[in-house]
């Protein structure tokens, strides 16, 4: 019933996840969320997200960011990191991501997505087919209308635990 939404997995952080592993499974594009998955909503870019992409740099990973936010937010944000970006991305829609992937030279089978909402982040890349991992998100403080979604993501993710237990 709610499988459209599931992630493919999840993780704690955006920053626990075994890029190396990822990249020796053959994936060279990474596309990120920005707000509450790398960062507390609106904040500038911080050490440990630098430090983070200069890493993914490093190991050959090519990355950019993908947010439904304006593009002043988005563009600081991608500067600060070195990366690519698309602003007002309108996700879930299918555009965004297949723009991202055009841009990064990549396809479903060599991109990841991470991001921390199911309803825009995970279902817009399920449905163009791309791997994601959904991360939880950094800050509890959130806008009015991410408050209202993550009590019906809790429903959903109650039925994908049961789905998935060990």
């Amino acid at each position: 019933m709610f499988d459209m939404f599931y992630p493919d997995e999840c993780a704690s952080s955006a920053y626990l996840i075994d890029y190396k592993g990822m990249y020796e499974q053959g994936y060279r594009g990474i596309i990120y969320d920005i707000d509450n998955t790398l960062v507390p909503h609106g904040a500038p870019a911080d050490e440990r997200a630098v430090k983070l992409f200069a890493g993914l740099k490093k190991m050959g990973f090519d990355y950019l960011v993908l947010s439904n936010n304006k593009e002043q937010r988005v563009k600081s944000f991608a500067l600060d990191i070195g990366a690519q970006y698309i602003y007002k991305a309108d996700k879930p829609r299918k555009r965004g991501y297949i723009k991202a992937m055009e841009m990064l030279g990549t396809d479903v089978k060599t991109t990841l997505f991470i991001g921390d909402q199911l309803f825009t982040d995970v279902w817009g890349a399920k449905r163009c087919g791309i791997r994601n991992i959904l991360v939880k998100p950094i800050d509890k403080k959130e806008e009015i209308q991410i408050v209202l979604k993550r009590r019906l993501e809790r429903i959903v993710m109650y039925f994908y635990f049961r789905k998935h237990k060990a």
